[in-house]
């Protein structure tokens, strides 16, 4: 699948195209049994009109888009959007070499707490007893925007946030240009109002958000993603495997076919592969997910997120 791209519309009418480099959840995965979906954590490349660029996310995968946007040259003026500052989704910020470079300019957007700042989340895991360099110290123009739930306008796009049900907070993204639509919701679990009483892992004010929530409080949820043209969502466990995971944070794979369902998406990407899945068993949660589609009668294509893989909408 390295490399693979997926034109879903013709490619001299589309605002956006993704690429993937990272897939991978809570820890790089490289090996043997990784090389087809890639072991790298979450990052995922968002190309607008003009070759415009976002990025989702900067798990260990930045590295590998840093590198390629310097093999490219030219200047740098992109957009960072960061789900939420657990490791596997920033540790590969301190190797972004674009970050490095003098006249480069980087907007990083992500939530904050009443107790540390964005910009204290980023700068914290290169503090000098952990890194070399400081955050102060890269050469390229970084600034910070803190979100809530709203929208915010990226180039030509927009940009909407919401709260996911995850340890301690994380953010879900929609990213809307031309028409088009992408969202991208990487670490989510199922809420559940009797366990959200018993968990306290989750911040106050999110689980409060989704209390108030009429009928199932998972509707926030489908409401963000109604109709997108892409929905890439966590697809960390296996059902199974869920039932000894309550509170972690994490989707099962049928709870992402759901939401992709009831948002009435056109493509569902499963994303956030557990970090000690082989390539083969992402291949048997495929070929399930395909075959619960049929039998229930979804009308959505699934595919599992890949490095490399490309798809132009």
């Amino acid at each position: 699948m390295d490399g693979t791209k997926t034109v879903l519309q013709p490619e001299a009418q589309t605002p956006m195209k993704l690429t993937f480099w990272g897939t991978r959840g809570s820890l790089p995965s490289p090996g043997r049994d990784t090389v087809r979906y890639g072991g790298n954590t979450p990052c995922v490349e968002v190309r607008l009109a003009n070759n415009n660029l976002l990025i989702f996310d900067a798990g260990t995968g930045l590295r590998g888009l840093g590198d390629a946007i310097m093999a490219a040259g030219g200047s740098l003026k992109a957009f960072l959007a960061i789900s939420h500052p657990h490791w596997d989704h920033i540790q590969g910020f301190p190797f972004f070499k674009p970050a490095f470079v003098p006249g480069n300019e980087l907007t990083i957007i992500g939530a904050q707490t009443r107790n540390i700042t964005l910009r204290q989340m980023i700068a914290s895991q290169m503090d000098q007893v952990y890194f070399p360099v400081q955050l102060n110290e890269l050469k390229a123009k970084i600034r910070f925007i803190p979100v809530r739930e709203e929208s915010v306008q990226v180039f030509e796009a927009t940009l909407s946030t919401m709260y996911l049900y995850h340890p301690a907070f994380a953010l879900g993204f929609r990213l809307t240009a031309g028409g088009r639509s992408l969202v991208y919701i990487t670490d989510n679990e199922p809420f559940d109002h009797t366990l959200a009483k018993t968990l306290k892992n989750v911040d106050k004010n999110i689980v409060d958000l989704y209390l108030l929530q009429k009928g199932d409080p998972n509707q926030r949820v489908f409401d963000f993603a109604r109709g997108a043209d892409v929905l890439i969502h966590d697809a960390t466990f296996t059902p199974e495997e869920y039932v000894n995971h309550v509170g972690w944070g994490h989707s099962d794979y049928l709870f992402a076919l759901k939401v992709a369902s009831e948002a009435e998406v056109k493509k569902l990407v499963l994303f956030h592969h557990d970090q000690t899945r082989s390539d083969d068993e992402v291949d048997e949660i495929l070929s399930t997910c395909r075959k619960e589609i049929a039998l229930r009668g979804y009308r959505f294509e699934c595919i599992a997120a890949a490095e490399g893989l490309e798809l132009v909408w």
